[in-house]
């Protein structure tokens, strides 16, 4: 017996058929090459013409609305325009952001950007490069005040934060009681510290929400530019800020570099005492948001990875960004 129409949750596009779909949609030179390059939260794909390289971005599913990724196109390139050094996406022939694929799974949307000059600081960033990527990015609070989309985005608040990415991490910790009371009880401390944080300007507004030594090439000459704005939205500015000390203290960049990267930030866009006050509260919510986001796109492909030695080494990081000493790791 022969099935069909068995329902699908994860396709891949082949790399010839995305080629050609650029080719067909965009005003580009004849594609010479064209491979999956990286399966993260979308399918990025590298795509070589005779003239020019290319980055192009598959969406999942289950992970970006269609009015989420055109909030994130539209804010590109609006930063573009105004001069801030990201990778915008280019716009197809008939001036759409995105072109549509009707996968097996449901809708998909394709977008096209040019490949970021230069590469990843080698060994991770020094302080030079820190700095300029802190001053950077307070830059782009500062410009973006001003930015008016037409689409919708989901804030990054705190039910967004810590209420939604909660009721992703707890299912897995129900037969491990004691993890779960510690969790709930760290988020509830998290949610008491931030409430009192304003919504209001300068203090709230445009985030990137990734901000990263992965996410931005350095050219030789020290020429910068950001990219992957998936997880971008309105928020505290504060919170790109913990979310840059996250995956520094995650990947083991010293204190020195991350300290570069606030003196960059704040010699545009100072901090208030409250602001660096809560930096800790704001890195332990920049940390429960990675772990749901990454949990939810672990089990749809390696759901063998979600065990119990997983589950320890998250928990044990969230301890440690929650002691007192927790920038000394």
């Amino acid at each position: 017996m022969i099935l069909s129409n068995l329902p699908v949750i994860y396709s891949t596009i082949a790399p010839v058929g995305i080629s050609s779909l650029i080719f067909t949609h965009y005003d580009i030179d004849i594609p010479k090459d064209c491979q999956l390059w990286h399966r993260g939260l979308s399918d990025v794909y590298l795509l070589e013409t005779l003239s020019t390289v290319y980055i192009v971005r598959v969406s999942h599913h289950h992970w970006r609305t269609k009015s989420e990724i055109d909030f994130e196109l539209e804010l590109l390139e609006y930063l573009k325009q105004a001069k801030i050094p990201v990778a915008a996406p280019q716009r197809t022939r008939d001036n759409n952001l995105v072109v549509e694929i009707k996968a097996p799974e449901g809708m998909r949307y394709v977008s096209l950007f040019p490949y970021a000059a230069g590469a990843v600081a080698l060994g991770d960033l020094n302080s030079h490069q820190s700095r300029l990527l802190g001053s950077t990015v307070a830059q782009l609070h500062q410009v973006s005040r001003n930015f008016k989309p037409l689409a919708y985005r989901q804030p990054l608040d705190l039910k967004y934060l810590l209420e939604d990415s909660l009721q992703i991490i707890a299912p897995f910790l129900l037969h491990r009681q004691q993890d779960l009371q510690f969790l709930l009880g760290a988020i509830a401390d998290i949610q008491e510290q931030l409430q009192s944080l304003p919504k209001t300007s300068p203090y709230w507004g445009i985030c990137w929400g990734d901000p990263h030594s992965g996410n931005v090439h350095f050219t030789h000459n020290h020429q910068i530019t950001l990219f992957d704005f998936d997880q971008c939205g309105y928020g505290w500015r504060a919170f790109d800020v913990g979310k840059f000390l996250q995956v520094s203290l995650q990947t083991g960049l010293c204190r020195t570099v991350r300290d570069a990267f606030l003196s960059g930030y704040e010699a545009i866009e100072p901090l208030t005492d409250q602001e660096f006050h809560l930096l800790q509260a704001l890195t332990q919510t920049a940390y429960i948001w990675s772990w749901s986001i990454h949990l939810s796109n672990t089990q749809l492909y390696d759901y063998s990875r979600l065990d119990h030695s997983y589950l320890t080494h998250r928990l044990a990081i969230l301890k440690r960004l929650r002691a007192k000493d927790w920038q000394l790791f």
